[in-house]
């Protein structure tokens, strides 16, 4: 962008001020995409060797995330004392967390050629396609000491779930094409969403994304009529897939859906979209509402629009929905792919 002055400073400030031991508990997720990601992209846009040696370091600390009887990583880890275990409030880890470290993993051990990192996240990757789902859709929680999905938990694409499948594609053509098993679970996943989570309203038939939650009935699990705003990665999901061979109705969805997540903005007055939207499937006159503790923007990336300030700021406004609108027109996605936070890394061959 022509803002070397500004890209100098942060350098500095990364040579000399960040370090990782400090004696706290760190989301293991959130610090690899959002910075374990950003280190390798600076890394290999500069050459420069002090984004790599960083990247190694934290990578060397947040290895030990994968250490649970089963491989599949804990939540939570304490970059300085090396330890991790699952969240305060749970035994479980989400899904899409533990399945969204993979990109940021593999480009760290082709960068560092030191296979382990590449290898422990590739195997959760691996074990979650063995385990049993619903017509390829993913439950939102899964216990690192077993392996194993929590029985009748929330599916959704929403919140836990989205960048489990994000990932799957996303993997697939980071290695070149390569990975069979990656393209086969998106795909049977994508009819999964078709079949089980697409719905249209009452009475204009917008097409949304639903959930499923555990039922009143044992086993049964009931269909919610609602969908966050990170369903709205999707449609990018879809059209980037169409563009690289799969179904042509696949485009056909992401035109639809992308239509209702623009709607979703647009039926309001500040032309901002709630961090949830519930949508009419039975009688009534309106398609889609809104609940009031619902009803807030957080700048997510999905789109792009500006609500009031607030004396917060979460940094994927900065690494997501600022960096996408620029670098969606400069980087050639034949040979680079962004994780999840919006880092672009390359792609490789194999």
């Amino acid at each position: 962008m022509g803002l070397t002055e500004e890209f100098n400073e942060g350098k500095e400030w990364i040579k000399n001020e960040l370090v990782f031991t400090k004696n706290k508990d760190v989301n293991f997720f959130e610090v690899t995409i959002r910075v374990l990601g950003s280190l390798l992209t600076n890394y290999h846009f500069t050459g420069d060797d002090m984004f790599l040696n960083k990247a190694k370091d934290l990578g060397m600390r947040l290895m030990t995330a994968f250490s649970s009887p089963s491989g599949i990583p804990y939540s939570d880890v304490n970059l300085e004392a090396r330890t991790a275990h699952v969240p305060e409030w749970s035994h479980y880890s989400s899904t899409a967390e533990v399945s969204t470290v993979q990109l940021e993993f593999r480009e760290l051990s082709r960068a560092t050629n030191i296979p382990s990192f590449e290898d422990a996240a590739a195997l959760v990757s691996q074990k979650i396609h063995q385990l049993p789902k619903k017509n390829g859709l993913v439950p939102i929680f899964i216990n690192p000491n077993t392996g194993h999905f929590l029985p009748h938990a929330t599916i959704t694409l929403g919140a836990r779930g989205d960048s489990y499948y994000e990932y799957l594609l996303k993997q697939w053509l980071q290695t070149g094409k390569s990975i069979d098993y990656l393209r086969d679970d998106y795909l049977t996943a994508i009819e999964g969403v078709r079949d089980l989570l697409a719905k249209r309203s009452n009475p204009k038939k917008r097409l949304f994304i639903g959930e499923l939650t555990a039922g009143s009935e044992f086993n049964k699990q009931a269909f919610n009529a609602k969908m966050d705003h990170l369903t709205c990665f999707l449609p990018g999901t879809l059209a980037l897939g169409n563009a690289n061979g799969l179904p042509d109705w696949h485009m056909d969805m992401a035109e639809d859906l992308i239509h209702t997540c623009y709607l979703t903005y647009a039926v309001h007055p500040t032309f901002l979209a709630p961090e949830i939207t519930h949508f009419n499937i039975g009688s009534g006159s309106e398609d889609m509402f809104t609940k009031m503790a619902d009803a807030h923007s957080l700048l997510r990336p999905e789109f792009s629009e500006k609500p009031p300030p607030k004396d917060m700021m979460e940094s994927f406004f900065l690494s997501e929905t600022l960096k996408y609108l620029y670098l969606l027109y400069i980087i050639d996605l034949s040979k680079f792919v962004f994780n999840t936070e919006a880092h672009p890394l390359p792609i490789h061959k194999n």
